[in-house]
């Protein structure tokens, strides 16, 4: 008989104290504690016991070469994860820390190998939501958790999502309700010289620069056969079940009639679509998931209406590239990885022969 995941609905702001005792109690136990954050909900065991760890992998069906990211309840916790802590760690850990900002760093000796792939690396960071903070509290120790959901798949930014993927295969799901950013932490290596951006996230690169001036980031992406610096580098990823098309262009009308031009050649076909863009599309007879008016908006929406349009069973989905400013670099990379890297340029001058990849 396969196990049944016990579900405790709490209060996202004040959790309640029974539940919260039980999820830790799950965590030293050695099982597996589904969690909300900030960002989405995290899978969730014992980040200094590799038999633990082995059962997110295990869960997930995550590849073992794609390290976990280990939370921390609070600044004591920092040298039971990471050693050899330079400054600018301290700095940038005060300024955004409890955040969306996953910082690598070189790991203690009580990190166990697979939940770093192997590598003398750790990345870690400290979540900025109360049920979070009241579980690691409870655990009193770090818990490793990388996104609740089958790998690959898109990311669970609410309770049913997890169940979605994952019912029966967690011991413990704590539902908060939605989560407040809706896309995963950024992600900043402090073991190179300089520091470099792996991953954009729910906290900006124009946000980091204040303190990393000199920071840039340049999209580098792994095949499966690769081991990954940090979580979540594999090109394939936060992926709907549907062909994703990921149109880009400087012209907006050149851009919206190559959409349309797919769309009409598409027999079971939706759209994620901005607000703007949705009401552009209206006429047309398809499913549209709106993703709202900004990239905050966006950001929050996007993996529920990637699995929205997945439930309708389509074959396509066509969405159009948003600008990489601020969280909108974020949703960039989450497209472009769920389009598995295939990006459709489109200018006035292509816009009757373009051939999506």
């Amino acid at each position: 008989m396969p196990k049944q995941t016990r579900v405790f609905r709490l209060d996202a702001k004040l959790p309640d104290g029974a539940a919260i005792g039980v999820a830790g109690r799950t965590i030293l136990a050695g099982a597996l504690v589904a969690f909300p954050t900030e960002t989405v909900y995290g899978l969730g065991a014992n980040a200094m016991d590799a038999a633990a760890v082995a059962k997110i992998f295990a869960a997930k069906g995550r590849p073992a070469n794609d390290p976990l990211i280990a939370h921390i309840a609070n600044f004591e916790q920092l040298p039971l994860v990471a050693r050899d802590i330079p400054d600018l760690a301290l700095e940038l850990a005060q300024q955004f820390w409890p955040g969306p900002l996953t910082l690598v760093l070189k790991k203690s000796g009580g990190i166990p190998d697979n939940l770093t792939a192997g590598l003398d690396t750790v990345a870690l960071r400290m979540p900025n939501h109360p049920v979070a903070q009241a579980l690691l509290r409870a655990a009193a120790r770090p818990i490793a958790a990388p996104s609740a959901n089958k790998f690959s798949r898109p990311s669970p930014t609410r309770a049913q999502h997890v169940l979605d993927d994952l019912a029966g295969l967690v011991d413990v799901l704590l539902d908060a309700g939605p989560t407040s950013i809706g896309v995963e932490s950024t992600i900043l290596s402090l073991v190179d010289d300089p520091p470099r951006l792996l991953r954009p996230g729910g906290l900006s690169l124009e946000a980091l620069r204040a303190l990393c001036p000199a920071l840039d980031y340049a999209p580098h992406y792994l095949g499966d056969d690769q081991v990954a610096p940090a979580p979540g580098a594999m090109l394939r990823h936060y992926s709907p079940r549907a062909r994703l098309l990921l149109f880009s262009g400087a012209d907006e009308a050149a851009v919206s009639a190559a959409m349309r031009a797919e769309i009409a050649r598409c027999d079971n076909v939706g759209l994620l679509a901005s607000d703007a863009d949705a009401l552009q599309f209206a006429d047309l007879n398809i499913p549209i998931e709106r993703l709202g008016a900004n990239a905050e908006e966006a950001a929050l929406r996007l993996f529920a209406a990637m699995r929205a349009l997945d439930r309708r069973g389509l074959d396509t989905i066509v969405a159009r590239a948003p600008e990489k400013q601020g969280l909108g670099l974020a949703l960039w990379d989450r497209l472009l990885r769920a389009a598995a890297g295939s990006l459709i340029e489109v200018s006035a001058d292509n816009i009757e022969n373009y051939v999506p990849k």
